[in-house]
């Protein structure tokens, strides 16, 4: 990370810092304001009106000064936006209740309303405020997903420089340097082997468990990590220019690119919010020369009233209020939902993109079938212990999958000698337990140490393998005794969740960096028709991209390092619970369980938030546009009828409690 980085990454978390305090203090003064105003057992010192007014000022003047501020640049630039209403309603509002301290006793001796409204502008403040601290607070993903994969990068490297070894730290090393790799190590830069060979884990590039054997002349990339065997290469790639650095430049690029969603509140600001303030200012004139006495402040009145119902409360509340019980609802149903946006487009996706590996499939090998030779149970038994026994040696996942499946079968009790255990790159191991030599691995090491294998073996191996399983033998001097298969299996909610989402016109599609054959095997087993195999992580953020391009809204699960640019790119972006940590923070979303039918409560959940958001506006427009003209006075001539700015400020409240309480039925909504 550069030093503008660290610069930027320290500024916005001051910011979400300044933010914090400033909702902390806002609310306590609001609330304070509140038991003041309403409530009847309130200390008297609260129903004070130069108490409330000391109250009200730091959150109107220090906490509400961003809303002045965004109306003043909004007017110079010829145009208005909510916070041209909040600071115009609240200041209204406020100041009103200002006059009302200050000539108490003259607005009593003419029988004018003597009632302040503090807590309605301080209240509105604070509920504005509190949505602009959760939108700055998830702009922070992006910088904390690209410090984690920055994370990734090994510091050092063992670098031969004038026929020695030396460890230098990894920014130094340099195109055509060779570099020594040792097992349990990550690989500094990109490049190619020019010795030996070892088992890679690339599952940061690829997404797939399974370690890839590489031998001389063949490529390796930074940050993947070697298992088994120590190799010499030669750098082709450093710093910018190697596969992790393009990854975070991807994330980088994607998340950048993420244009806010348009509120709909926003849409009709531009019209409704000059409309208030003419109405407004119509009203004034109006009962200024029409009205009864004293003139100016019966028009003052009819005014603030006017403002006050017209202030965006529960037009504010709208959205986020619905937003953040839908966000909750989702912590219950094991969803954490970190950008609004997903709660937004989630119900509407037409296409869903799946990562193969540890996605829909369990992540891991685990063994399918397992079959001895010897059919005495007794023989079994004691191969099993004997496996168990030399497979507990061997770090290679293929080798916990054995181990695990032999674990609660095998006589772990039994003491075996075991000596000269070897781990044979790319083949299996070879090992001497109890003074007889046994061998486990692929069938090119049963054929180099000249064991048999039987037709009905060949058999069972091509079926296997037509399943795109990884076929293993097991051989006791020189004997076959045992052969099994290994795969990646499919999670067994996978059939479902497609099936659930081609009902709903939903496309899914899978993409891997697998081969075809494994690829098409898991597709097939789970009934999905479109799939992309051997693609890698630059490729993945490219197929949304295409998807997208066609018109399609594309949302994207993942679990791997290699997701991450995908995950970024993508609508909504779904990281698995059990994925890598810069998927995790990549994705606008984690799954927090499992189960992959946890995504249809997802979008079930988007969609049930969206329609109560439209109910909330819908109301909150309609009580506007019934409760501004009797504001205004128009039923005064034929009925009497009017609204003071208290009843104003009452109505304003329970036009906002009845957005909230809508907004909470979200609790109760099955899925």
């Amino acid at each position: 990370m550069n030093e503008k980085e660290k610069n930027l990454e320290v500024e916005h978390k001051h910011e979400i810092d300044i933010i914090r305090f400033r909702v902390i203090v806002s609310t306590i003064l609001s609330s304070l304001l509140i038991i003041g105003a309403m409530l009847p057992w309130a200390p008297t010192f609260l129903k004070n009106r130069w108490v409330m007014w000391l109250l009200a000022t730091p959150v109107q003047f220090w906490i509400g000064w961003y809303f002045y501020s965004s109306a003043w640049y909004g007017l110079k630039s010829r145009r208005t936006n909510m916070n041209t209403l909040i600071a115009l309603g609240t200041s209204v509002a406020y100041f009103y209740s200002v006059f009302v301290v200050f000539f108490f006793d003259y607005l009593k001796k003419i029988t004018l309303p003597t009632h302040v409204y503090f807590e309605t502008s301080a209240t509105i403040i604070t509920f504005i405020l509190l949505g602009s601290y959760l939108e700055v607070r998830a702009k922070g993903r992006a910088s904390v997903a690209i410090k984690k994969l920055i994370n990734l990068q090994p510091k050092q490297a063992t670098v031969e420089r004038d026929d020695e070894w030396i460890t230098v730290p990894a920014e130094r090393v340099k195109v055509d340097d060779i570099l020594l790799i040792k097992p349990g190590e990550k690989i500094p830069v990109d490049g190619f082997i020019i010795s030996g060979s070892s088992t890679i884990d690339e599952s940061m590039v690829t997404g797939e468990s399974m370690p890839v054997i590489k031998k001389e002349g063949e490529t390796v990339v930074g940050a993947t990590i070697s298992i088994t065997g120590s190799f010499q290469m030669r750098a082709t790639k450093i710093g910018k220019d190697t596969t992790l650095a393009h990854i975070i430049r991807l994330v980088r690029q994607a998340q950048m690119s993420r244009a806010p969603v348009q509120k709909i509140v926003d849409k009709v600001s531009s019209i409704f919010i000059p409309i208030v303030i003419v109405l407004s200012i119509l009203t004034f004139f109006v009962w200024f020369f029409v009205g009864p006495q004293p003139p100016f402040l019966y028009a003052l009145l009819r005014t603030v009233s006017v403002l006050i119902v017209a202030c965006p409360c529960a037009l504010g509340l709208a959205t986020p209020t619905s937003i953040m019980v839908g966000m909750d609802r989702g912590a219950q149903e094991g969803i954490l939902i970190k950008d609004v946006q997903t709660l937004e487009v989630a119900g509407k996706i037409d296409c869903i993109i799946f990562d193969k590996t540890g996605t829909l499939t369990q992540g891991k090998p685990s063994v399918h079938e397992f079959t001895f030779v010897e059919q005495n149970a007794k023989k079994q038994a004691e191969y099993s212990s004997l496996i168990f026994a030399v497979e507990q040696r061997s770090n290679h996942p293929v080798s916990q999958a054995v181990f695990q499946f032999l674990e609660k079968n095998a006589k772990k009790k039994n003491k075996h000698v075991i000596k000269n255990f070897e781990s044979i790159s790319g083949f299996g191991v070879r090992a001497h337990i109890d003074n007889q030599e046994m061998l486990i691995g692929s069938r090119k090491l049963m054929e180099m140490e000249e064991v048999t294998l039987a037709r009905e073996v060949d058999t069972c191996e091509a079926d296997w393998l037509e399943r795109s399983m990884s076929v293993s033998f097991v051989a006791i001097e020189k004997e076959l005794v045992a052969y099994f298969c290994v795969a990646d299996m499919p999670r067994p909610e996978a059939k479902k969740i497609v099936a659930w989402l081609k009902q709903q016109n939903i496309q899914p599609v899978m993409i891997t960096g697998d081969n075809e054959r494994a690829a098409r095997a898991v597709a097939q087993d789970i009934g999905i028709e479109h799939f992309y195999a051997r693609v890698l992580p630059v490729d993945k953020e490219k197929k949304v991209r295409e998807l997208q391009q066609k018109g399609y809204t594309v949302a994207m699960v993942g679990d791997g390092i290699n997701d991450a640019p995908a995950l970024a790119a993508a609508d909504v972006g779904i990281a698995v619970g059990s994925g890598t940590d810069v998927a995790l923070e990549t994705a606008g979303t984690a799954l927090l369980r499992t189960d992959m039918m946890v995504i249809k409560k997802l979008i079930m959940l988007s969609r049930a938030t969206m329609r109560n958001i439209r109910q909330n506006l819908v109301w909150a427009f309609g009580y506007n546009i019934l409760l501004i003209p009797i504001a205004m006075g128009v039923l005064y001539p034929l009925f009497g009828i009017t609204i003071n700015p208290m009843f104003a400020g009452a109505s304003m409240v329970l036009s906002s409690l009845s957005v909230v309480l809508n907004a909470l039925r979200l609790k109760r909504k099955k899925l």
